[in-house]
């Protein structure tokens, strides 16, 4: 790894080591509010998976946000080791901050095994290589914004995003609630499964809500909606890279209740499906708005 930004990352999802189940991560301020949801996920997934034999892979995970993180403070993650079958392992995963559960969530592994093989074929869109990188905000479009949205906008992350159908985030239309984005790490990272998965479960809370945002012309960068992950299911189905081009492909089949519904698939360049996400969030109208 030559980019500081990629070391970062895979520093964070490390994670310290307390004792046999138990770890210390640390948060990357990326110019939101509260800790970003993908970043517990991730961080919870490699707490997980280092409490596993190298032979059993993670298949499944589903979490519930329960509170807000702090950017400022270290996060513990509490591993319980609920089951070590022949074929399946199951964790269970709690996050602690101030003293209180923040997170929670369940992990299943499964040793590698054959079986049946099928899966829907990857939506007909152009490849990353086709379409233009994402478009950097001018210094002075920057200036207007608070100090948090020129973080999120004004810098490069760890992943590079492509957009099919592209958004202006700040002054947004009405758009069907369905969009696919390309995303890949921007620097090469080692060759463990295990991370590349952690990683690929950080970039799935990207984009994943603010689907079901699309058809109403709201954004949560101008203030008029609060949104916040409650809850998010993942699956993965074969193996992949985070450092190759990913296609995920996003949809929401409903909204209401101040809450939405949205789900991804996880395609590889070459077609193959190699994880399903879902997760439902709060998407409350901003008082006055």
């Amino acid at each position: 790894m030559t980019n500081p930004v990629v070391a970062e990352l895979v520093e964070l999802l490390g994670l310290e080591r307390l004792e046999d189940n138990l770890f210390r991560g640390q948060s990357r301020d990326i110019g939101t509010r509260y800790v970003f949801g993908g970043q517990v996920l991730g961080q919870a997934l490699s707490a997980a998976q280092q409490t596993v034999e190298e032979h059993r892979s993670a298949h499944s995970l589903h979490a519930y946000f329960l509170r807000a993180g702090d950017i400022a403070a270290p996060i513990v993650y509490y591993v319980e080791r609920t089951r070590d079958g022949r074929s399946f392992s199951t964790r269970r995963v709690t996050a602690i901050q101030h003293g209180e559960q923040i997170f929670n969530c369940s992990v299943s592994f499964q040793v590698d095994e054959p079986g049946f093989e099928h899966q829907i074929a990857m939506p007909d869109v152009p490849q990353a290589e086709a379409l233009p990188p994402r478009k950097m905000r001018s210094p002075e479009e920057l200036e207007k914004l608070p100090p948090k949205l020129q973080r999120w906008l004004g810098s490069k992350g760890p992943f590079e995003l492509r957009y099919v159908e592209p958004r202006d985030e700040i002054n947004p239309g009405k758009l069907a609630p369905v969009q696919h984005v390309w995303f890949r790490l921007v620097d090469r990272i080692g060759d463990a499964p295990a991370l590349h998965r952690a990683m690929v479960a950080y970039a799935s809370d990207f984009n994943l809500i603010g689907t079901a945002l699309l058809p109403h012309g709201v954004s949560w960068l101008n203030g008029k909606v609060q949104l916040a992950s409650l809850d998010h299911a993942m699956w993965f189905h074969r193996p992949f890279r985070a450092d190759e081009w990913l296609l995920y492909s996003l949809d929401s089949p409903t909204a209401q209740g101040a809450r939405g519904l949205a789900r991804g698939q996880i395609f590889s360049a070459d077609g193959r499906l190699v994880a399903s996400t879902a997760q439902e969030g709060m998407m409350r109208l901003a008082e006055g708005k």
